[in-house]
């Protein structure tokens, strides 16, 4: 199973990172390093919903069990509740 949330499709997202390190309290600028590849992980959680009555674990991200906590529905689900 892969990392993205079964609700939405959110899933791993690349980037770069760097740091400017600028050196004010030295008085001097120095160099900016390079910048590196790396992976914005979606915050996924293990949840038990209930989708229609009946129980299923799902990998859903916190935005979703915000939505699924608010409005009860979401997305292709409209009977779903966390259990």
């Amino acid at each position: 199973m892969s990392y993205v949330c079964q609700i939405c499709g959110k899933g791993n997202v690349m980037g770069r990172s760097h740091t400017h390190k600028r050196g004010v309290a030295g008085k001097r600028w120095k160099k900016r390093t390079t910048k590196t590849p790396r992976l914005f992980k979606v915050n996924l959680q293990r949840v038990t919903v209930l989708v229609n009555g009946e129980e299923k674990k799902m990998r859903l991200c916190a935005k979703c069990i915000k939505r699924v906590k608010k409005y009860k529905s979401i997305g292709e689900f409209n009977d779903i509740a966390l259990a």
